[in-house]
């Protein structure tokens, strides 16, 4: 799967998860430019992300993450031969 099909993947999962069908994801957005995109729906985001490409992170990998690119490059890393 390439970075584009993941990209639009975890838009469509942000559109589901935050309901606001506004929302285009690029590799710099980042929490603050998401008026729904709080802590507790951080929690909702991943959960749905790590189920929806069938993955875990750590702990650690999620709050290194700065913005939607570096998630990403973590989803990529798992998801990946």
């Amino acid at each position: 799967m390439d970075r584009n099909t993941v990209l639009k993947q975890v838009n469509d999962i942000f559109i589901d998860v935050l309901e606001n069908k506004t929302i285009i994801l690029t590799d710099q957005t980042t929490a603050s430019e998401i008026d729904e995109w709080d802590s507790l729906n951080h929690i909702h985001l991943v959960v749905s992300i790590e189920k929806h490409f069938k993955i875990r992170f750590t702990s650690k990998e999620i709050q290194s993450w700065k913005n939607v690119g570096e998630m990403i490059n973590s989803i990529m890393e798992k998801i990946s031969p």
